[in-house]
């Protein structure tokens, strides 16, 4: 058995933003540095600037790693390459990655949209993947 702890997260509707700020939130509260890995440069911006507004009184210091700034300070990377540049422990993957990448974390956070039937195929797809190269994934309550 191997030591990355990975989970999946049911997501009944396509709202990705409060789920990827939340969970920002709560790895680093556990002080834990976290990589977001999204799709494209579209969503990295959006996701940036919603993690601003998110909820009120909250802040999650982060950055979108655009090739621009320097971000291995900090906490929180937003990124659309398989690239670890802050060291993060936690991977949440809102997008599809090699399960090479995926397995250097310590712990992977991946989605299983139950709105859409590619999307569901998709997900149990990538789990039986993750069982078969010896993993114990498993769903969030």
């Amino acid at each position: 058995m191997h030591t990355t702890r990975v989970e999946f997260i049911k997501l009944e509707r396509p709202l990705l933003a409060p789920w990827l700020c939340r969970l920002a939130q709560e790895f680093f509260s556990a002080r834990q540095r976290v990589l977001v890995l999204v799709e494209n440069a579209e969503q990295a911006m959006a996701l940036d600037r919603y993690m601003w507004v998110w909820e009120k009184g909250s802040f999650v210091p982060h950055v979108w790693d655009n090739g621009a700034v320097d971000s291995y300070a900090e906490p929180v990377v937003i990124t659309t390459r398989e690239s670890n540049s802050n060291a993060a422990q936690v991977l949440v993957t809102a997008t599809g990655c090699s399960m090479e990448f995926a397995r250097r974390f310590a712990h992977v956070v991946e989605f299983a949209p139950t709105y859409a039937d590619a999307e569901v195929a998709q997900a149990r797809k990538r789990f039986a993947q993750w069982r078969k190269d010896g993993y114990a994934p498993f769903m969030r309550a």
